[in-house]
C-alpha cells in the first residue's frame, strides 16, 4: 500500500513538473512565431556607419537592400515582416516575411549560394538555395544564420547597399574582392513590429463597450461616525427624541421620596 501510494505521487510530480517545463518553453519560445522587423547595427564605427545604423531591411525585386534614403516621401522597397516557421521536409526552421500590404502572401529568405545575396520567393524559388537554419541569439536575440551572424552590407553599383552573408568567413573577399566593392559588417536586430491605427474604428460601439464595463460602485457613508444616529439606517425624528425626554422626566417626578430612616440611616444625614 505504502509503496503504491509512493510511485503515484512520484508519477504525479513528475508529470506536474513537465507539464511546468512545456510551459516555460512556449513561453519563450512564443517569440519565434510574432512579426518583426530587422534593423541593421554596425559593431564597428567607420564611415558608412552613419548611412547603416538603425535602418530598415527591406525587400524589392527578388533581393533584400537596406533602405538608407532620405526623403520621407519616397518608398523603397516592401519591409521586412517576418518569423520563424519550420521549412517544410526540413529539421530546421526558416524564415518568412511578407512581400506585400495588399494581401497576406508569405515568401521564404534565403542565400544564393553563388552569389551570397540574401533573397526572397516562394518554395519552389527557394529549394536549391541555403534555407536555414535561422535563429536568434538567446539575450539580445539578434538573427543568426547557420549558427552564427555573417551578415554583411554591400554597396552596389547603383549606390544602394544590398544585403549579403559571408559564407566564407573572409569578409566577402574571396567572392567581391577583386570588384573594389565597399563591404560592412552588420548585425541584425529583430524588433517588435509598430502598432498601427486599424483601418475602420467605430466609436459607438467603443463608448457602448467601456459604458458596459464600468462597473456601478456602491454608495459609501460619509465621513466620520459610523455608529448611533448618525449611521445610514439608523436614523431617528427629532420629535422622538424629545417625547422620549419627556417620558422620562415625567417617570422621575413620579418616584416616591427615599425614605432614609427607615432604613436606618436617617441619624447620619
Amino acid at each position: 500500500m505504502a509503496l503504491s501510494l509512493l510511485i503515484s505521487f512520484g508519477t504525479a510530480v513528475g508529470a506536474s513538473e513537465g507539464i511546468k517545463a512545456s510551459m516555460a518553453k512556449s513561453r519563450r519560445e512564443e517569440h519565434r512565431s510574432r512579426k518583426n522587423n530587422l534593423i541593421v547595427h554596425c559593431p564597428k564605427s567607420s564611415e558608412f556607419s552613419p548611412y547603416l545604423e538603425g535602418r530598415q531591411v527591406v525587400l524589392s525585386g527578388d533581393r533584400l537592400f537596406i533602405d538608407t534614403g532620405t526623403a520621407h516621401n519616397i518608398p523603397f522597397g516592401h519591409p521586412f515582416e517576418g518569423y520563424y516557421l519550420p521549412y517544410p521536409d526540413s529539421r530546421f526552421s526558416g524564415l518568412v516575411s511578407t512581400i506585400t500590404h495588399e494581401a497576406p502572401i508569405m515568401n521564404w529568405i534565403f542565400v544564393d549560394p553563388v552569389t551570397f545575396q540574401f533573397r526572397f520567393g516562394n518554395r519552389a524559388m527557394a529549394d536549391g538555395n541555403v534555407t536555414g537554419p535561422w535563429d536568434c541569439t538567446r539575450q539580445d536575440r539578434r538573427l543568426t544564420f547557420c549558427g552564427w551572424e555573417g551578415f554583411c552590407a554591400v554597396l552596389e553599383d547603383s549606390g544602394i547597399w544590398g544585403l549579403y552573408f559571408d559564407c566564407n568567413g573572409d569578409g566577402l573577399r574571396q567572392k567581391l574582392g577583386d570588384e573594389g566593392r565597399v563591404v560592412i559588417e552588420i548585425e541584425l536586430i529583430r524588433r517588435e513590429m509598430r502598432t498601427t491605427r486599424p483601418d475602420y474604428i467605430d466609436l459607438e460601439k467603443e463608448k457602448k463597450d467601456q459604458a458596459e464595463s464600468i462597473t456601478p460602485q456602491p454608495a459609501r457613508a460619509e465621513e466620520g461616525s459610523t455608529c448611533g444616529p448618525d449611521r445610514p439606517g439608523t436614523e431617528v425624528k427629532k420629535e422622538e427624541v424629545f417625547r422620549e425626554s419627556q417620558s422620562g422626566k415625567d417617570n422621575a417626578k413620579a418616584l416616591p421620596a427615599y425614605d432614609w430612616i427607615s432604613h436606618g440611616m436617617g441619624n447620619n444625614v
